[in-house]
């Protein structure tokens, strides 16, 4: 196993830093842009309307963007486009006041933006791969920064008001483009340059086909949250500053979470499918509570449950993502396995959770969400005896019992 070279330290920095930043930045976004839209005079039908366009445009952007990362095997290089293209076109929306000009202009933010943990996540997985670290000591300075820039913009939005909140998402952009420009290239895997994309042999694995079906269930009920969860609480009184809490709460301990599943998490399908059914399980647990809280400092604990739910989720379906897809293939695999989670359950969330949550309540939302995660809970459950049913064919096809 290779090890850094001292030559490699101030990279593996710049890294560290970037992931902070960047995932900062968009802790910023999704925390408070949907009180600034509420605050330019949109409905709660409205937001959800026009945050489920990131999703849909995520269905076009993310393979198309994790085609050419790794047909240039240079993650950098596309990284740098997105975070450009993002930081320009969102300072733009700021600038307008028409609804459907915001709508317009939020789509094309959404091609860059909905790529870029897709493909930060391919250029951590490729720097673990070369240096021996874990991918959960790159991504654990992720939750740092989503949770330290939630609570610190917090004071600050409510110092200056909720229109100067391009201010703060701008200062966060501009130093993730400089730091950006510091990351190793990433991408080279030792495939032909050039070489077409193998998205037949992505689709034709079944075990991977069937995580991103079920993982689907699991993401629609977590898209409704992140988009829901901050208007939730100041409907319930919570002030902007309670809010940038909850982000907190929700992302700070997803640390230690990252740090022992680097520790402990044994590299097989099966151990990943039992691991994906638990945390599967705690989503719908968590759903139920939120629908029953009656405070905004009740949801703020419940939000705590994130670092199991979400950040066991996402650890594991990247590392089974990376274990079923080909290397030479990672950044799409990795762009296919976001689409599941962003993509198509990103849509359901934005359109039904916001008419839910308007017509029903955000109680009846959440109740929804609990069945569907119970829903989840059981497609991995098959999927796991799926698998080692599999499992016990090939013991006995090699010529062993299967009490052996």
């Amino acid at each position: 196993m290779s090890h850094p070279s001292l030559t490699n330290i101030r990279s593996l920095g710049f890294i560290k830093a970037f992931n902070f930043f960047i995932y900062g930045a968009i802790s910023v976004y999704s925390t408070f842009f949907p009180l600034y839209l509420k605050e330019a005079g949109m409905s709660n039908f409205t937001v959800g309307l026009l945050l489920a366009g990131g999703p849909f445009i995520s269905l076009l952007s993310n393979p198309f963007w994790g085609y050419w990362s790794d047909r240039l095997e240079n993650a950098r290089r596309v990284l740098l486009m997105l975070l450009i293209g993002n930081a320009v076109v969102m300072q733009i929306v700021f600038s307008l006041n028409a609804g459907y000009l915001i709508f317009t202009f939020m789509l094309l933010y959404f091609f860059f933006q909905s790529p870029l943990f897709s493909q930060s996540n391919s250029l951590n997985l490729d720097v673990a791969d070369k240096t021996g670290l874990k991918f959960g000591s790159f991504r654990l300075w992720g939750s740092l920064g989503w949770a330290v820039m939630a609570v610190a913009t917090g004071p600050v939005i409510e110092r200056l008001g909720i229109h100067q909140l391009w201010i703060v998402y701008g200062v966060m952009m501009l130093i993730s483009i400089a730091l950006a420009l510091k990351l190793p290239r990433g991408g080279k895997t030792g495939s032909r340059k050039g070489a077409p994309v193998g998205y037949g042999q992505i689709w034709a694995n079944k075990p991977f086909i069937m995580f991103l079906v079920i993982g689907v269930l699991i993401s629609i009920p977590n898209s409704m949250n992140n988009t829901f969860v901050s208007i939730y609480i100041s409907d319930l009184g919570g002030k902007n500053s309670l809010i940038g809490w909850s982000a907190f709460l929700s992302s700070i301990f997803e640390i230690p979470v990252y740090l022992l599943f680097d520790r402990y998490l044994r590299k097989s399908q099966r151990t990943m499918i039992f691991c994906l059914a638990v945390v599967s399980l705690l989503y719908a647990l968590r759903w139920f509570l939120m629908s029953v809280a009656e405070t905004p400092y009740q949801i703020i604990f419940i939000q705590a449950l994130h670092c199991l739910t979400f950040a066991g989720y996402y650890y594991v379906g990247t590392q089974l993502t990376a274990l079923l897809v080909p290397k030479e293939y990672r950044a799409s695999g990795q762009a296919v396995y976001a689409l599941s989670w962003g993509g198509l359950s990103g849509i359901v969330a934005g359109v039904t959770g916001g008419w839910i949550f308007q017509n029903l309540g955000a109680h009846a939302m959440y109740r929804i969400s609990a069945g569907t995660a119970l829903l989840g809970v059981a497609g991995f459950a098959l999927m796991y005896m799926f698998i080692m049913k599999a499992s016990r064919k090939n013991l006995e096809a090699q010529g062993y019992s299967s009490e052996g």
